[in-house]
């Protein structure tokens, strides 16, 4: 008999779940809204992704009609930069730690 490996992913979001409700994120969670988010965070990456953008679109005052076309000139802009060696990509631990070296130091000057 195969023996199981545990389902860390399926833990990991139980755990979310529960530190949400630790630190008492949210002052009332109904019932009804604990099971959605139960469902919601079995559900697989790809599912969870596209529920988690339309959740966060819901929640927008400002409705953007242009916004996805909008992103997609930028990518294919910045694309072509890349290709055509205009801009100089660099790794991306090496660029966070760049901004939190930045954000510290602003952090640490007084105002």
């Amino acid at each position: 008999m195969k023996s199981r490996k545990p389902n860390t992913k399926k833990r990991k979001r139980e755990t979310n779940l529960e530190s949400v409700r630790q630190l008492n994120y949210f002052s009332v969670m109904s019932i009804a809204a604990e099971k959605i988010a139960a469902e919601a965070l079995a559900l697989p990456d790809d599912e969870r992704a596209f529920l988690a953008r339309e959740l966060i679109v819901s929640l927008d005052s400002e409705i953007h009609h242009n916004a996805e076309a909008e992103w997609a000139e930028v990518i294919d802009r910045r694309s072509r930069e890349i290709y055509e060696g205009k801009v100089q990509c660099r790794p991306v631990g090496e660029t966070v730690r760049n901004i939190r070296a930045k954000l510290h130091a602003s952090r640490r000057q007084p105002s």
